[in-house]
């Protein structure tokens, strides 16, 4: 046989087994409108929601692909996927596996709370000889998303983008999430260690960082426990909640210790129960929309303006739960000027408790300050009784009739406005 023959009769066994793949494939894989349906049925089954599935189409060239398009739950809020394509692996197909070695996410809509309903009733496993495919040790490989917008309990629309390649195990190998159009710069990197389960996480938000490690363990009973530590470092915490469609109420560079844990079956569980810690301090800042000199002088009645801060320290605690993030302050301390406070407070379901002791002359007095209600509508109260008699030192420290208590009536007469202009200064200090 001539060299030529060889190459044709060669071409000609490649294009036959070619076009026997095809037909196996044609039988494998039934018309765009069954698998429509049946995609439909298996997610209802899944999720335990009526899903719709407006289209899904396969293709064979140039690689082996599924496209999903219009995927909606019928929920108050749905969930919706405008288009989803899957890269199928070849070799898997042939051996009956199903293996996606990329996944591209082009739009989405995530409800918070529409979430919280999915798959709490468990499918029931189909037959053996049913399963035409079964899932491979490495299902997914990677995925990209764009364009995926996360609504909030409280309707806050927050867009992400993102990637990750993935190991055994949903264990990620590099994750990446970041807020398109943010600036500065909001984004967080996991890089796994080895093929331990631990990994870097690299932070960028407000213009600093927040790096170090995340740890996941499997627990005796089968679940799994996540913790990890960050250090916050010159974040400026103003512009970091805005990234996050979030108001501020503080504006100032912030830096800090950060641990975290979480506990659970699955990776939701992990991320409903995401518990943090931070020990913070800031320098110079301001306190927004908040005029604690104000809040004073009329004992709650006004507090409008801002508050400029010597320094600030406490610790914040974060808890998510089946009700939304409730955020505490503890251990608060702040100055301004003759000022400094001291308090706690309590932030669920977008209202606020909290108890401070407003000090004058580096603590010696403490004025009671209350702040409840909600978020948009703080209410700030100052007990009448901590006011009474207390435009003079002696009405502060009775039978004290010392430097350091005229000092304190003074600081205080400032406050409340019972001393004439003139008289406005602090009382020099006797020797």
């Amino acid at each position: 046989m001539t060299r030529r023959r060889k190459w044709l009769a060669g071409l000609g066994i490649a294009l036959g087994a070619l076009v026997l793949l095809v037909m196996v494939l044609v039988r494998l894989v039934p018309p765009d409108e069954e698998l429509a349906q049946r995609a439909s049925t298996e997610l209802e089954a899944a999720l335990g929601v009526p899903v719709s599935v407006g289209a899904l189409h396969w293709q064979l060239r140039p690689s082996p692909q599924v496209v999903i398009e219009n995927v909606v739950t019928r929920q108050p809020q749905p969930v919706e996927i405008k288009k989803l394509t899957l890269y199928l692996d070849t070799a898997a197909l042939w051996q009956r596996r199903l293996k996606v070695d990329r996944a591209e996410l082009q739009g989405a809509v995530l409800p918070q709370l529409s979430l919280h309903d999915l798959g709490r009733r468990a499918p029931a496993a189909a037959p053996q000889e049913q399963r035409r495919f079964s899932l491979d040790a490495l299902p997914l490989a990677q995925i990209a998303f764009h364009d995926v917008t996360w609504i909030s309990r409280r309707g806050s629309r927050i867009v992400y983008d993102g990637e990750a390649a993935f190991d055994a195990n949903w264990r990620p190998r590099t994750a990446r999430l970041w807020r398109p159009g943010v600036v500065p710069a909001a984004e967080m990197t996991l890089t796994r260690q080895g093929q331990d389960d631990r990994w870097d996480a690299r932070t960028n938000v407000g213009g600093g960082t927040a790096n170090g490690e995340l740890q996941l363990q499997t627990r005796d009973d089968g679940g799994l426990r996540m913790t990890g530590k960050l250090q916050p470092r010159n974040i400026e915490a103003a512009s970091a909640l805005e990234a996050f469609m979030r108001r501020a109420i503080v504006a100032g560079r912030v830096s800090g210790e950060t641990t975290l844990s979480a506990s659970g079956a699955t990776l939701a569980e992990l991320a409903r129960s995401l518990h943090t810690r931070t020990a913070f301090s800031m320098g110079r800042s301001s306190l927004l929309r908040f005029d604690l000199d104000k809040a004073i002088r009329s004992a709650g009645k006004e507090h409008a303006g801002k508050t400029p801060l010597d320094a600030i320290t406490g610790q914040l605690d974060t808890q998510n739960t089946q009700q939304g993030m409730v955020v505490e302050l503890t251990r608060l301390k702040t100055s301004s000027g003759v000022l400094s406070a001291s308090g706690q407070a309590r932030v669920a379901n977008e209202r606020i408790e909290g108890e401070f002791a407003v000090d004058l002359v580096d603590g010696v007095v403490g004025v009671p300050l209350q702040v409840s209600g909600p978020l948009e509508q703080v209410q700030v109260s100052v007990p009448a009784s901590a006011l009474a008699g207390a435009a003079v030192g002696t009405a502060v420290l009775p039978g004290v009739g010392t430097a350091l208590g005229a000092r304190i009536g003074s600081a205080i007469g400032r406050l409340l406005g019972s001393q004439p202009e003139g008289q406005r200064r602090l009382a020099p200090v006797e020797k």
